[in-house]
């Protein structure tokens, strides 16, 4: 069986050492394994033949997202799907389907006009990111409404989320089909490039992190978790992780995928349903008292 991973450029051009031992074990058990980057060689969506029986989406880039629909819609097989990978990459369409299935996500907005978010900026901080966003760039905290003003004006659509105050250390999730993992790590700019150090998943953490897999149709992903006060909340999710840190994962991520290619597991994207309101929610969507008539029903906007 022939496997073709689809990977990402990376900056020192290093391979992944996971990914590295995931190819040899694969190899050792029969799959014949190549490997590319798609803004590296030159293809001709309209007329390629792709001969694969599985296609790894390991690349988080337009362009790769691209091709993977289109092989998708040539009924190729991919991992994760196409459609499950576009609703996790796109954090509007995540926050939606998160929030239904329960996870605890942060209250978001979207607008083309930042300046409409000046009562929300006023109740809470908040942060501002790309709705395509990939390892923290983009990101723009607001702690008061004139923060707004310094926010660049993008062309591309950008989603807003409450500011969750944590510890000042990443709590990153990793999951392999039914299995959860997680490191920890000091808060940075650059922390994505940092392994961690393996942690303990609590009962609480792995039963979350099993909610995004469903909710998103995934089966190798990762989350990222704030844990506040209140509990943790999972502020983004991105499909094939590098899973940094994890002990001795190689070998999971090679059966995960090897049970995938021979149809022993199957993956798909779930309808989402309407997520319950909350009380503050609640009164949001009332319209203020001034403006209803005397004597006229209330209605939900």
């Amino acid at each position: 069986m022939r496997l073709f991973f689809m990977v990402v450029r990376r900056v020192p051009p290093v391979p992944s050492p996971v990914l590295l031992e995931v190819y040899a074990l694969l190899r050792g058990r029969g799959f014949e394994v190549e490997d590319g980057i798609a803004e590296e060689v030159l293809t001709r969506p309209d007329s390629e033949r792709f001969e694969h029986d599985l296609y790894v989406l390991k690349s988080h880039t337009e362009l790769a997202l691209s091709l993977a629909g289109t092989l998708q819609a040539l009924g190729k097989r991919l991992l994760n799907p196409y459609e499950c990978c576009v609703s996790a990459q796109n954090k509007i369409v995540a926050a939606r389907r998160l929030r239904a299935a329960g996870v605890p996500v942060p209250r978001s907005w979207v607008t083309g006009d930042l300046g409409l978010l000046r009562s929300v900026a006023a109740e809470t901080p908040l942060i501002v990111k790309p709705h395509q966003g990939h390892r923290g760039a983009g990101i723009h905290l607001v702690r008061r409404p004139r923060d707004l003003d310094a926010v660049p004006r993008s062309h591309r659509p950008m989603i807003v989320q409450e500011y969750v105050r944590g510890p000042g250390e990443d709590l990153k999730v990793y999951v392999v089909g039914e299995r959860v993992f997680a490191v920890r790590k000091p808060f940075s700019e650059s922390s994505f490039s940092i392994p961690g150090v393996a942690c303990e998943v609590t009962p609480e953490i792995h039963e979350i992190a099993l909610r995004c897999g469903r909710a998103l149709g995934l089966g190798l992903y990762g989350l990222d978790v704030i844990e506040a006060p209140t509990g943790p909340v999972v502020v983004d999710t991105n499909y094939f992780p590098g899973y940094k840190g994890v002990p001795d994962v190689a070998p999971v991520v090679a059966d995960y995928i090897e049970d995938y290619a021979c149809g022993r597991v199957s993956l798909d994207l779930p309808p989402a349903a309407d997520p319950p309101l909350t009380d503050a929610e609640r009164g949001e969507r009332r319209p203020p008292q001034a403006r209803t008539p005397a004597g006229a029903p209330e209605r939900m906007l």
